[in-house]
């Protein structure tokens, strides 16, 4: 993958984000009070955010991280993605597939960690 590549994927996710946090506050406040889910709305906006601008940071390392990023990507998807999908619908067992996407965040922390201080190998 290019930076390039990761740039404009991060930029989407942020970009989402934001569209998703501002529908659940305003196009689907009625479903998500009916439903009583807008606490579980806002968990899945606030680690989107979080890990969409781990996103971003990861990118600014040389040569780019794959392994973290691709984590909390997938984390994203799985964890965020499930939890709004569970807020909507209100389908309960949506809630058994959000600990995976935990998972891949916390997969993509410990990688983090792995790789510090490691150097980067020789260009060229």
């Amino acid at each position: 993958m290019t930076t390039t590549t990761a740039t404009r994927l991060a930029a989407v996710s942020g970009f989402l984000a934001v569209a998703l946090g501002a529908f659940g506050a305003h196009g689907l406040k009625e479903v998500l009070a009916r439903n009583e889910t807008a606490a579980i709305w806002e968990t899945a906006v606030f680690y989107h955010f979080i890990h969409t601008v781990m996103l971003f940071l990861v990118i600014q390392g040389k040569p780019l991280r794959t392994g973290p990023w691709f984590s909390f990507l997938a984390g994203i998807v799985i964890f965020s993605g499930s939890l709004y999908l569970l807020a909507v619908t209100n389908v309960r067992w949506l809630g058994a597939i959000t600990p995976l996407g935990g998972m891949s965040f916390l997969v993509g922390w410990l990688w983090l960690a792995f790789l510090a201080g490691k150097s980067s190998p020789p260009s060229g």
